[in-house]
């Protein structure tokens, strides 16, 4: 196959930079491991992760057709009551987590509808299924990639002037012998107060395999017991507060024990987002529907319960990949056997056996998600590297976040860094609103690959805040872009970064498309 720009995964910022690349006329192969795009709103599960002032500003033009988009499917297709469907900021399932909890078959069907003209002007071919296994280079140049079409069970090489890596775990960076980097970098390294002291290439943030329930209560709904539910059951890292399928769990800020509370359809307005467990990740309140449309709330399950860290996924060989993929699946289902059979009740009794497992809300045959949801990924040795120096709001307070003059977009969430697979606890250090600089997204040797996810030039640390759902889409949105602009303009993305000319031509042309650039002053942070 060839196009102009292949794009590799269809998470965010894969769709974000395959819609900017055809939206600019070029020819686009836009591929993804799953038979799902988004990633992390559809596949993965988890509603979004978004900074407080979304509503007004700090996204992308196109990031926000997504959010309008979500809640226009809601208006035209559920029965929304009068007073839900009057809401200009609806949040269908009324989720603490965010401003716009959805359910992520809504958020497939916007992607795919913000897809489909494209795929109908024949200027954009979506692959599903399809996973990369191989590539050829050319000194500093990709020629190539060669994915697996697991659903016809042949290869598929794709040639193109520009290759994106949108992956969940920054695959193409092996595969084409990119410089990069994993897990922790140490303070020698990066300076970061927050890093260790030396390299910890297999220390990363904990995966976790989200699922949906609801709750029928008066039925019985209870899974069978998994093998080894008993080794889960017990499970306890040595600095958490009590095994870790109870209902307490450490502060992300303070490490101090927290007591968290799940009573389905017990919404507490005067719990903190994190600690009222039924209404913090929910993406669908009946509440908001025609009264008898829906007999339960909808609830995601992406709680510290689940966190994996076992090892990693990603730089151990295939059978340790395999074993902790399983493993994670395996944990994430003795949570909820002993959500059904033993976690305590607020009568005194155990167990809620009426707790449904929604395999349906992702289409899969093991009820889970399709895919685990994964925060940190491989990390391209980038021109400019992210630390956390450049973010932290100890660190600059009233002076602000870096200012970047090669800025291509903003975002703005906590420093948050879950447990992790070397031993670690929480780290969370509060950060500012800060820019995305065009040099996290350029490579330090190759010439045509470009990071448009996670795999930015960011460090361990600083991943944390800048690994939410905007973000990585205006990272993608800016990868396809930066393509496209090579594409007409005969430059490189190095030449871009280093033109004056050109960085101010592409930044215009991401202004005008809808990218900011900057924040606006912001009080009271």
């Amino acid at each position: 196959m060839r196009a102009d720009i292949a794009v590799v995964g269809g998470g965010l910022g894969g769709v974000a930079a395959a819609l900017a690349a055809a939206r600019h006329g070029m020819t686009v192969v836009l591929t993804e491991e799953t038979d799902w795009v988004g990633g992390q709103l559809t596949a993965q599960g988890v509603p979004s992760d978004e900074h407080p002032w979304i509503e007004q500003f700090g996204c992308t033009a196109t990031y926000r057709e997504l959010r309008d988009g979500i809640r226009d499917y809601y208006r035209r297709w559920y029965p929304l009551t009068p007073q839900a469907r009057a809401r200009k900021a609806l949040n269908p399932g009324n989720g603490k987590v965010s401003q716009l909890c959805a359910e992520p078959r809504v958020g497939l069907a916007v992607l795919e509808s913000m897809l489909a003209p494209s795929r109908a002007h024949g200027n954009l071919e979506v692959r599903l299924r399809h996973r990369p296994v191989s590539a050829t280079v050319d000194a500093d140049t990709v020629t190539s990639v060669t994915l697996h079409d697991q659903e016809h069970g042949r290869v598929v090489t794709v040639v193109a002037p520009y290759i994106l890596d949108a992956t969940e775990t920054g695959e193409l960076l092996p595969l084409t012998g990119a410089e990069y980097v994993t897990g922790f970098e140490s303070q020698d390294d990066t300076g970061e107060p927050s890093a260790p002291a030396e390299r910890q290439p297999l220390n990363m943030q904990a995966v976790s395999w989200c699922f949906a329930v609801d709750h029928r209560p008066g039925e019985d709904h209870t899974i069978d017991k998994p093998d080894d539910y008993a080794f889960w059951r017990d499970y306890q890292p040595p600095y958490w507060p009590d095994r870790m399928f109870s209902m307490v769990a450490p502060s992300p800020q303070t490490l101090e024990p927290a007591q968290r509370y799940f009573l389905p359809h017990g919404d507490n307005e005067k719990l903190g987002a994190d600690r009222d467990l039924w209404a913090f990740r929910r993406v669908l309140a009946r509440d908001n529907f025609a009264e008898g449309a829906f007999a339960s709330d909808l609830v995601i399950v992406n709680w510290p319960m689940i966190d994996y860290l076992e090892g990693p996924i990603f730089e151990v060989s295939d059978d340790e990949t395999a074993t902790h993929l399983e493993g994670a699946r395996r944990m994430s289902r003795s949570f909820l056997y002993w959500m059904q059979t033993e976690m305590p009740t607020p009568d005194g009794g155990a167990g809620l056996p009426g707790l449904r497992l929604r395999g349906d809300v992702f289409g899969t045959s093991h009820g889970l998600a399709k895919a685990p949801y994964v925060r940190e990924s491989r990390r391209i040795a980038a021109e400019y590297t992210v630390v956390e120096q450049d973010v932290s709001l100890a660190l600059r307070g009233q002076r602000g976040a870096q200012p970047y003059q090669d800025s291509v977009g903003v975002g703005s969430y906590r420093i948050d860094l879950h447990p992790s697979t070397g031993g670690d606890n929480y780290i969370d250090v509060g950060s500012l609103p800060f820019q995305i600089p065009l040099g996290a997204l350029l490579p330090v040797r190759m010439r045509n690959l470009l990071p448009a996810a996670k795999n930015i030039g960011t460090t361990h640390i600083t991943n944390g805040c800048y690994r939410l759902h905007p973000v990585e889409w205006n990272v993608g949105e800016a990868a396809g872009m930066l393509a496209a602009y090579c594409l007409r303009h005969g430059a490189t993305p190095h030449q871009v970064r280093s033109d004056d000319a050109h960085l101010a031509a592409f930044q215009q042309a991401l202004t005008d498309r809808g990218v900011e650039l900057s924040w606006p002053e912001v009080r009271g942070y």
